[in-house]
């Protein structure tokens, strides 16, 4: 089943997708902060969700280009709160979720990531982003109280 819709006739037509793809990012964080951690979040979706991925693109000269996500992927801002609260709530629904600590900053390869969120409970997590991928309704309901990105 595909997870997108055609509403309206013809390939212009708006499409609404029956998933969502949403970043929360901690609102304090520095600009390249922001960058980067969006970046690593999201990086993971491809793999686990390979329907989320559309074809390769391709220039009018023939160039090749890698494909990319076929949907948007919302960006929102919160409190250190308000992203703890959504974390509790994908895990508590069981949304695919992905995140990234405080601690991450100070690693620098996949291992040391992985055994820096090893180390650490769930609720006791320094988060400063958290990704989620799932239906539409429920990623709703997860990033409730956050922000659209600015």
């Amino acid at each position: 089943m595909s997870d997108e819709k055609k509403s309206g006739n013809g390939a212009d037509a708006p499409v609404r997708f029956d998933t969502k793809i949403a970043v929360l990012l901690r609102d304090d964080l520095e600009t390249w902060q922001r960058l980067n951690v969006t970046a690593f979040l999201v990086s993971g979706l491809g793999t686990a969700f390979p329907e989320v991925v559309g074809e390769p693109y391709e220039d009018a000269d023939g160039t090749p280009y890698l494909p990319m996500f076929r949907q948007p992927v919302l960006v929102f801002e919160g409190g250190k709160e308000t992203v703890a609260a959504a974390h509790a709530r994908a895990v508590g629904r069981g949304l695919a979720t992905a995140v990234f600590t405080s601690d991450l900053f100070a690693t620098g390869h996949d291992r040391a990531n992985r055994a820096a969120v090893a180390a650490v409970g769930t609720e006791r997590l320094d988060l400063v982003g958290i990704a989620v991928h799932g239906a539409r309704n429920a990623v709703d309901k997860v990033f409730k109280g956050a922000r659209m990105h600015r």
